[in-house]
Order: C-alpha cells, then sequence, then structure tokens
C-alpha cells in the first residue's frame, strides 16, 4: 500500500468486534480412553506409529479434560470474549450412533460450557474437528453416503443438549482439509490416499452433512434459542505472480473456495460451473467414463444453498499461482492446471507450509466478500508456529502485521468481519506434526506429566490488546 495510506491506518477494532482464540478436542484434551469415551480416527492413526511425528499421540495432549478451569483463567485474565471449541464424537457417542449416548461425555461439555458462561465468555462450538469415530471410518467414514445421517443424528444431540447454552455454532471444521488431507494425501487421519476421487467424494458426503446440521437446528432449534449455525471455509490467498495470471488465480479460487462456497452461497447452488467443466474435462482424457466430481441432484442443490448465517474463515498463509501443472494424477491439485508457488522472499516458520504473507489476508477477505455478498464473517483461526519459544517476537510480529491488513480489509475495502478468533491458547497437538511446531499463545510443557502452563510474551502483547482496544 502506498505510504500515505498506512499513515492513516485505523488501528482500532470496531465496536463490539469480538476477541478470542480456538483450540480442538483431540488436540488439547487427552483423557483418550477415560470412562466410556469411543476410540477415535485420530486415536488409531496416531497409535499405527507411523503418521505422525517421533510417534507422538493425543493420549494426553495438554491434558485440558482435567485442566480445562485452569485454561478458562487463563483466557479470562487475558481479557478474550469467545473461546471457539469443538466437541468429540466419540466422547458423546462412543459407538458413533444415538444408540449409546455418554452421560459422562454430555456431562463434561455442559460443565465446560458453563464454565466459559460463569466467566463471562461467549462459547463458540465446533461439533466436529476431525475425530470421528473409527467405527464409523470402519464402515468407510467421509466417503459413505450414510455419514451424512450418522453426522446429523450427532449434531442433532449436540444441538439438543447444548443449543440453550451455545449460540455460534459451526457443524464442520475445514472440510477441505479434512477431504484433501484424510482421503487424498493421506497425511492425516484417517490415512486414506485415493487422490482424484476421494477427496471429491468426501467433500460432497461434507456438504450434505453440513447442511442437514444446518436444516436440523433451523427446523427444531432456531426458533426457541434464535442461535446462528455458520461454514467454516480454510483458505490460502491465491494472488496472481505475474500481471498475467488473472485466470489461474480464478481457477485456484474456485477450486479452493468455490469448491465449498458455491454451493451454500452462489445464487444457483452447486459446485463452480469452472470446477465442474475442468474436472469434467479432465477426467475425460484420462479415459474415466464419467467426471470424478460426483453430481448433486436437483434436491440436494436447493437443499444446500443458503445453509449458513455466518462466514468462518481460517487463513494463515498464502501462494503466488500461474498456469501449469501440479500434483499427483488424477488429483484436485492436478485437476486446476494451475501451479502454486512460494515466493522466497517470504518469511519462514516452524511449518513448511506456512510462510508470512500479510497482504493475502487482505486479498483473500476482499475476494471472499466480492464473491459471495458479503456475509458477516468471523476469522475462526489465525497465527504462526514456532518450536515452542517463550520470547516469541515472531509471532507477536506475525498478528500485528495481519490484524492491520484485517483492518484494512475491515474499514478500506468494506468487508463485513465482526471478530477474530486466533489460534491457538496453547500449544498442542498439531495433527500429523505432534508436538514439534507449536502454535500457542500459551507455553506448554509436554515433558512434565502436570502439564504447566507458562504464558508467552505474546499472551502479554495480547492481553494490552485487548485492554486498548487496537493493534499496538
Amino acid at each position: 500500500s502506498a505510504s500515505g495510506e498506512s499513515t492513516g491506518q485505523n488501528l482500532q477494532f470496531p465496536p463490539n468486534f469480538l476477541l478470542g482464540v480456538a483450540t480442538a478436542a483431540y488436540q488439547i484434551e487427552g483423557a483418550w480412553n477415560v470412562s466410556d469415551k469411543g476410540e477415535s480416527t485420530w486415536d488409531r492413526f496416531s497409535h499405527n506409529r507411523n503418521g505422525v511425528y517421533n510417534n507422538h499421540t493425543g493420549d494426553v495432549a495438554t491434558d485440558s479434560y482435567y485442566k480445562y478451569k485452569e485454561d478458562i483463567a487463563i483466557l479470562k485474565k487475558l481479557g478474550f470474549k469467545v473461546y471457539r471449541f469443538s466437541v468429540s464424537w466419540p466422547r458423546i457417542l462412543p459407538t458413533g450412533h444415538p444408540n449409546n449416548i455418554s452421560k459422562d461425555g454430555i456431562k463434561f461439555y455442559h460443565d465446560f460450557i458453563d464454565e466459559l458462561l460463569a466467566n463471562n465468555i461467549e462459547p463458540m462450538l465446533t461439533i466436529y474437528h476431525w475425530d470421528h469415530p473409527q467405527v464409523l471410518e470402519d464402515a468407510g467414514g467421509w466417503l459413505n453416503a450414510e455419514m451424512v445421517d450418522w453426522f446429523a443424528d450427532y449434531a442433532r444431540i449436540v444441538f439438543r443438549e447444548y443449543a440453550p447454552k451455545v449460540k455460534m455454532i459451526i457443524p464442520i471444521n475445514e472440510p477441505t482439509a479434512i477431504c484433501k488431507n484424510g482421503y487424498s494425501s493421506g497425511i492425516h487421519a484417517p490415512g486414506k490416499t485415493l487422490h482424484g476421487f476421494g477427496e471429491y467424494l468426501c467433500m460432497h458426503n461434507v456438504l450434505k452433512a453440513h447442511a442437514k446440521a444446518y436444516r436440523i437446528y433451523e427446523g427444531e432449534f432456531k426458533e426457541t434459542y434464535k442461535g446462528k449455525v455458520g461454514v467454516l471455509l480454510n483458505i490460502i490467498a491465491y494472488m496472481p505472480r505475474s500481471a498475467a495470471d488473472a485466470d489461474a488465480v480464478e481457477t485456484s479460487f474456485q477450486f479452493n473456495a468455490g469448491w465449498l462456497m458455491h454451493p451454500i452461497y452462489s445464487k444457483d447452488g452447486d459446485y463452480p460451473p469452472l470446477m465442474k467443466s475442468l474436472v469434467a474435462n479432465k477426467s475425460m482424457e484420462q479415459g474415466y467414463t464419467r467426471s470424478r466430481l460426483p453430481t448433486f441432484s436437483p434436491d440436494w442443490v436447493a437443499y444446500i444453498r443458503g445453509t449458513s448465517d455466518f462466514l468462518a474463515v481460517n487463513h494463515y498463509t498464502s501462494r503466488l499461482v500461474t498456469s501449469g501443472t501440479m500434483g499427483k494424477v488424477p488429483s484436485h491439485e492436478n485437476d486446476q492446471g494451475v501451479k502454486e508457488i512460494v515466493d522466497t522472499f517470504w518469511k519462514h516458520t516452524a511449518s513448511d507450509w506456512l510462510k508470512v504473507v500479510p497482504e493475502g489476508f487482505r486479498f483473500v477477505l476482499r475476494q471472499l466478500a466480492e464473491n459471495y455478498g458479503n456475509p458477516p464473517m468471523y476469522i475462526t483461526e489465525n497465527g504462526v508456529s514456532d518450536y515452542g519459544a517463550l520470547n516469541d517476537d515472531d509471532r507477536i510480529h506475525y498478528y500485528r502485521e495481519y490484524l492491520k491488513e484485517m483492518l484494512n480489509a475491515i474499514y478500506k475495502d468494506g468487508v463485513n468481519i465482526q471478530g477474530y478468533i486466533l489460534w491457538s491458547l496453547l500449544d498442542n497437538f498439531e495433527w500429523n506434526m505432534g508436538y514439534h511446531e507449536r502454535f500457542g499463545i500459551v507455553h506448554v510443557d509436554f515433558n512434565d506429566p502436570q502439564r504447566p502452563r507458562t504464558l508467552k510474551k505474546s499472551a502479554s502483547w495480547w492481553q494490552s490488546v485487548i485492554a486498548s482496544g487496537k493493534v499496538e
């Protein structure tokens, strides 16, 4: 931006802007086999001892099943107003099905939510953050169309129990990440590598499951409890490598944002036309008898359209794009006819996929607003990894620069952002990277059975940001 633009920048958060933190059940709870909890896909994946850094598991994690009051006390002390957390499907339904509802599991989340409310912190509940019951995965998981109804049964129980207390609900965390990492690249549980088919079939069922959960809330709970149910999009910013790359930018956006968003937010619904034609053409070229992208019936197109009250956005990093090829044949990456590039000047982090590119944040927020009618948005994850430093100046730098770009999107581009929730409160189980990469503003010592918490410099920075109501 021009220097004149940045000097007059408004660094205040808008009035009533919500600032919060996020975590996920498998990444923090531990207590993987207490009481009658069932086995999750991540329990199985980490216990198989070949998919996770140094064979780390989430068996104890940050022990938050037992230490959640301490976590909430830290939140309260720092001044955060929202806690985005997830509930564990196998903790609530040990068999995956409503024939056996765990009293202990249900009570745990009631106690947890009550503790938040007692401390004047608003709960934002994610129904499913990647840890479905292994027994359902044995039946095909997200590749089985029955999963749509299995998820709906689970969602209804979550609504029935917690809708009186929780007014913001996200059914499914990062649909495209579940499908690409779990069923195409196989780097996440359940570790399937059905590239070119798995990711599309998974996404087809996840979209239906999200819509079912939304419709259940709308039909059975909304009138009474007046809450909101939103869809969550994880999105990298795909920026042009050169002025000639507008088409590549559009293709990347349609394949990565549009895949989830077009069925829900566009006026016609269904997958983006560009995506449908590219996948169909590639499939034919490759000798398949039909497109590898499944087809929605007109009834499903209508049912899925409009199933979101707010847009939740998880964003960390950016890529430059140009025309070319990448990825395995066949695959979602390869179908795009686009090549992603990392600028050598971008600052590195502990995660090889995560480069520090603040301007990408504003770029993608504006893109989402322009393409989907500027819906109310919450940033539900944004943050950066290191190896656990207490003096985490790099993290403070990341937050400062990304928040400035978000405020530019709000004040200069008019993007309707109503809150920002950082990832993460605590160092935790970072999926296939175990405890090697740390995203917390609070340090956790995983070598100590007590899992002691220590505030990092970034936690104090956030405390002063919240107190002053502006980016410092």
